[in-house]
C-alpha cells in the first residue's frame, strides 16, 4: 500500500475488521466496561489463529513493507491510528517482542531479497518465534569480547559455544546470533551475524525458572551446530555493526508506550490503575499515580521522536538508550504502585494455578484473578533495569554519546581477541 493509497480512515477500517475476527460481543464488552463479559470470551478465543490472521491482515506489523506478507507499508503516523484502535479494544498481541521489535527491522535493513521473504512473515503472524543469542557468561555488558567461534566450512558455518539470559530460546524457531568468525580481529571486527534454527541438531536449550514461576529466560548451548551462509546477515566480520542495528532497536522496543513493547514492560501500565482504581481516595497515592501519568506520556512523546528520526531515514539512536533507561525505571515505579494500590490483597491469594494459557504456544501465566498478575508483573519488572542492557549501560552510553564525556578505558579494544587475557 502506498502513501497516496492509504485509507482516509484507517481506525474505521481497523474496526471493521476486528468486528469480523473477534468473537461476537467482545468490542461491546469493551466498550460498555464489562470485564467479566471480556475475560470469559478472552478464554474462548482462538488466540493463536486470530494472531496469523492480525498479522496476514498487516495490522501487527503495519510499518513493515507490505511486499513480504508482513505490513501495510504505512508511516509511524497511520500505523498509529491502528495501534490506538487495537489498545481500545484489548486486542490480544503475540509474545513475539523479540522478533517484531528486534529481528524483524535488523532483517529488513541488512537482510536480502530472499531472507525477508522467507523470514518476515512468521514474526508478523506470531507463527515463528525469535529470541536473541547475544549474551554469554563472560559477556555480558562487554558484548563484544562474547567467545561462541563460527567457523566455514564450505556453504555452512559450524557453531561451539554457549549463550545465557536468553528470552524464549525454549518456544523460539530461530535466535538472532553474533559469534567470532576471526579471533585474530579486534573484538569489534571478528564478528558475524546470522539466522539460527533453533530446531536443528547441535542446539540445546536450558530453562531457567524466575521469581514469577515462568521459565523465560534460557541457557543455550551449540555443540557443532550448523547454519547455512544463506542466513548470515550483512558481510562476514560486520556482525557488529548489524548487531547494533539490533540493540538500538531493542532499546526502543523495550522502552514501554508506544513501542512495539505496549504500554508496560511486563506487568500492568498506568491507564490499567486509573480504570481500576480510579478516583484514588489517598493523597499521596494519587500523586505518584499522577506523576506515572505524566512520565508515560514523556516516554510516549521520546518514542515518537525516534520514530520520526526512522522514518526520515535516520539510523535509531541514542534515544533508544533515553527511553530505555527512563521505561525501565518508570515501569518498576508503576509495578510497586500498582500491589501498593492492591493493599493486603497483594500478600496472598486462594485458588491461584500456573497453566499455559490457549494459543500462546508455551507461555506460561499465572491464572487468577487481577491481584495476583499485578504481583506477577511486580516481580517481573525487577528484570527492567538489567534486560536489553542494564540501566548502568544506558547511562554509560548517554553520557558518552549525548554529553560528550570521556569514554570509559578499554585496554582490549584495539588488540586481537585471541590475544585478551580472559577468565578460564
Amino acid at each position: 500500500m502506498t502513501d497516496t493509497a492509504v485509507p482516509t480512515d484507517l481506525a474505521g477500517q481497523t474496526v471493521a475488521w476486528l468486528r469480523t475476527h473477534l468473537p461476537e460481543g467482545w468490542m461491546a464488552a469493551v466498550d460498555a466496561g464489562d470485564d467479566a463479559t471480556l475475560a470469559r470470551l478472552t478464554d474462548e478465543l482462538d488466540r493463536a489463529a486470530f494472531l496469523t490472521a492480525m498479522g496476514e491482515a498487516g495490522y501487527a506489523t503495519p510499518m513493515w513493507p507490505s511486499a513480504y506478507g508482513a505490513g501495510l507499508d504505512l508511516s509511524e503516523q497511520d500505523a498509529r491510528a491502528i495501534t490506538e484502535v487495537l489498545d481500545h479494544y484489548q486486542v490480544p498481541r503475540g509474545f513475539n517482542i523479540l522478533g517484531v521489535g528486534m529481528g524483524g527491522p535488523t532483517v529488513i535493513e541488512w537482510g536480502t531479497e530472499e531472507q525477508k521473504q522467507k523470514l518476515l512473515r512468521g514474526i508478523a503472524t506470531n507463527e515463528e518465534i525469535w529470541c536473541q543469542l547475544f549474551s554469554e557468561p563472560g559477556a555480558g555488558s562487554d558484548l563484544a569480547g562474547l567467545a561462541t567461534r563460527a567457523v566455514r566450512d564450505g556453504d555452512e558455518w559450524i557453531i561451539n559455544g554457549q549463550k545465557v539470559w536468553t528470552t524464549l530460546a525454549h518456544l523460539s524457531r530461530y535466535g538472532m546470533l553474533v559469534a567470532r568468525t576471526d579471533p585474530n580481529q579486534p573484538k569489534h571486527r571478528g564478528l558475524t551475524y546470522f539466522i539460527v534454527d533453533m530446531h536443528q541438531p547441535g542446539v540445546e536449550v536450558r530453562p531457567l525458572v524466575q521469581i514469577t514461576g515462568d521459565a523465560e529466560f534460557n541457557e543455550v548451548f551449540f555443540t557443532d551446530a550448523r547454519v547455512p551462509d544463506s542466513m548470515r546477515i550483512g558481510p562476514v566480520g560486520e556482525g557488529w555493526r548489524v548487531a547494533l542495528t539490533t540493540l538500538m532497536n531493542e532499546r526502543v522496543s523495550l522502552s514501554g508506550a508506544g513501542s512495539a513493547g505496549g504500554d508496560a514492560i511486563g506487568g500492568v501500565s498506568v491507564q490499567a490503575l486509573v480504570r481500576r482504581h480510579a478516583p484514588v481516595a489517598d493523597p499521596l497515592l494519587r500523586q505518584r499515580l499522577a506523576e506515572l501519568w505524566i512520565e508515560s506520556t514523556v516516554i510516549r512523546l521520546n518514542n515518537r521522536r525516534a520514530g520520526d528520526a526512522r522514518r526520515a531515514g535516520q539510523e535509531v539512536g541514542s534515544e533508544g538508550s533515553i527511553t530505555k533507561l527512563q521505561a525501565a525505571q518508570h515501569n518498576q515505579k508503576v509495578q510497586n504502585l500498582a500491589v501498593d494500590l492492591e493493599g493486603s490483597a497483594a500478600l496472598a491469594w486462594d485458588g491461584v494455578s500456573i497453566e499455559p494459557k490457549n494459543g500462546d504456544r508455551g507461555w506460561v501465566h499465572m491464572r487468577g484473578d487481577d491481584t495476583v498478575d499485578y504481583v506477577r508483573g511486580f516481580f517481573r519488572a525487577q528484570a527492567n533495569t538489567i534486560e536489553g542492557g542494564s540501566s548502568d549501560i544506558m547511562r554509560n552510553i548517554l553520557g558518552e554519546r549525548v554529553l560528550g564525556l570521556p569514554k570509559e578505558p578499554d585496554v582490549s579494544r584495539d588488540v586481537p581477541w585471541v590475544d585478551v587475557p580472559r577468565s578460564s
